[in-house]
C-alpha cells in the first residue's frame, strides 16, 4: 500500500501538455528568484526522448505559432531549439471558393521574416519538457487528480500516486478532459458548429514557399499550413456526418477529392498521412478564475481552428498569469490571492473576448450562403487586398501583436 505524503506548494499545474508545460517554463524566473514551489501533474506517461535523434512522423499533428507567440517562447529561452523544426509562414492567402476575391498577408510588408511558424506538436512538447527537466519543480507523472477540494488557503489535491498537495494556486490546464472543472462547479457554454475538422499531413508536388492557405467553401473552410520540405498540414472542415465518407476513402480517392475542392495552387497532392476527425464547437468556461484557481487553455476556451488562434490565445493567457503573479509577489501577495487573480482577469478579458468574436464571426460570416452577402464577401477580400493599412492591421492581428 502506498504511503500517503502531504506536500505544500505555491502552484499546482494540472496538465503537462503544451499549455501546462509552457506555464511551468514561464515560472522559471520566479522559481529561482522568489523561491516558488511548483508541481506539475500529468496523467499520461511521458516518453523520455531527450537524448534520442528526432524522427518526425509524417502523421504528426502541428500547430501554427503566431509571431507574438514566438517572441514569448524566445523570452522563455526555448525558441532557438523549437525553431529547428519550424516552418515559417511568409504569406497568408485567403480566398473563397467560387469567388474572385483574394487577400494576401505578407511578412515582408511588415518588415518581418515570418508572420508565424508551423511546428509539430510533439517537437514543441519535447522542447518544453526538456526545459522543465532543468527546473527545480516537482513532477507527478503519471498521476491523476482523484479529488480536489477548496481549503482556507487554496485547494487540497489527492493524487493517484499517493501524494496530497496543498496548493495556494491550482491551474487547470488539462484541456477540460478530466472533469475537474465540472466537479468544482465551473460550467461551460457550448455552441456546436455542426462541423467536423478532418486533419492530416499531405505532400505536395512543388515547394509551398511558406504560404499558408485559408479557403472558405460552402461546407466550411480548408486550411493548408506549410511544414518543412514539401509537406503541409491539412485542416478540412466538413458538415457533421459528411467526414465519415472521406475517412473511408482510399488515399488516392481522398487526394483526388481534395484536389478538386482546393485546386492546384500547391500543385498536385501526392501523399496523405493518417486522417483524424474532431467535432468543432465554441466552448467557453463561464468562470476562468476564482481565489486559488485558474482555468487555462482548452479547459477555458476551445475555438474553431479557422484562424489558428487557439494555442496562441492560451499562451498569452500563460504569460498574463505569470505577469499577474509576479506583480502580486512584489506587493507581498500569494499567487492564489483574490487581487492577483483579479489582475489576471483584467489582463485577459479584452484579448479573449476579441479573439473569440473574431474566430466565431469568420465562421458565421462565411457560412451564410446568401447571394448579396457572397458578393460582398468577394468584394471585401479584393478591397482588403488593395487597402494597405487594413491588410497590415489584419496581419498584425494574425501575428498576435495587435489585441
Amino acid at each position: 500500500m502506498t504511503a500517503m505524503r502531504e506536500e505544500k506548494v505555491d502552484i499546482a499545474i494540472i496538465g503537462g501538455g503544451l499549455v501546462g508545460a509552457s506555464l511551468g517554463c514561464a515560472l522559471a524566473s520566479l522559481i529561482g528568484r522568489a523561491g516558488l514551489r511548483v508541481a506539475v501533474i500529468e496523467a499520461a506517461p511521458l516518453q523520455s526522448r531527450q537524448n534520442k535523434p528526432w524522427q518526425p512522423s509524417f502523421d504528426a499533428r502541428a500547430s501554427a505559432i503566431a509571431g507574438g507567440s514566438a517572441r514569448h517562447f524566445e523570452g522563455l529561452g526555448v525558441w532557438d531549439t523549437m525553431a529547428e523544426m519550424a516552418a515559417p509562414i511568409r504569406t497568408i492567402h485567403i480566398s473563397e471558393q467560387g469567388r474572385f476575391g483574394v487577400t494576401r498577408l505578407r511578412a515582408a510588408e511588415l518588415g518581418v521574416e515570418a508572420l508565424g511558424h508551423v511546428i509539430p506538436n510533439a517537437w514543441m512538447g519535447r522542447v518544453l519538457h526538456g526545459r522543465l527537466s532543468e527546473l527545480p519543480l516537482a513532477w507527478h507523472c503519471p498521476a491523476r487528480v482523484e479529488t480536489i477540494e477548496p481549503i482556507v488557503e487554496g485547494h487540497r489535491l489527492q493524487l493517484s500516486d499517493g501524494t496530497t498537495l496543498c496548493a495556494g494556486l491550482t491551474v487547470l490546464a488539462d484541456g477540460g478532459r478530466s472533469g475537474l472543472k465540472e466537479r468544482l462547479g465551473i460550467e461551460s457554454q457550448e455552441r456546436p458548429y455542426d462541423q467536423v475538422a478532418l486533419i492530416a499531413s499531405v505532400e505536395v508536388s512543388r515547394p509551398h514557399g511558406g504560404v499558408a492557405y485559408e479557403r472558405f467553401t460552402p461546407a466550411g473552410p480548408i486550411a493548408l499550413l506549410p511544414l518543412r520540405g514539401q509537406t503541409m498540414e491539412l485542416v478540412w472542415t466538413h458538415e457533421r456526418g459528411q467526414e465519415e465518407r472521406r475517412l473511408a476513402l482510399s488515399d488516392g480517392d481522398f487526394l483526388g477529392e481534395l484536389q478538386q475542392t482546393f485546386g492546384d495552387r500547391v500543385g498536385h497532392f501526392r501523399r496523405v498521412g493518417c486522417r483524424h476527425a474532431y467535432p468543432l464547437s465554441l466552448i467557453t468556461a463561464r468562470e476562468t478564475a476564482r481565489p486559488g484557481l485558474v482555468v487555462l487553455g482548452n479547459a477555458a476556451h476551445a475555438l474553431h481552428p479557422v484562424a489558428g488562434q487557439g494555442f496562441n490565445l492560451a499562451l498569452r493567457g500563460v504569460m498574463d498569469l505569470v505577469a499577474a503573479i509576479e506583480a502580486g509577489i512584489e506587493r507581498g501577495e500569494s499567487p492564489g490571492s483574490t487581487t492577483v487573480l483579479q489582475d489576471f482577469e483584467a489582463r485577459r478579458d479584452v484579448d479573449r473576448d476579441n479573439v473569440i468574436r473574431f474566430s466565431d464571426g469568420l465562421i458565421r460570416l462565411f457560412g451564410l450562403d446568401l447571394p448579396l452577402l457572397s458578393q460582398a464577401r468577394g468584394a471585401g477580400l479584393v478591397g482588403l487586398n488593395l487597402v494597405g493599412p487594413l491588410r497590415r492591421g489584419l496581419a498584425r492581428r494574425a501575428m498576435g501583436l495587435q489585441r
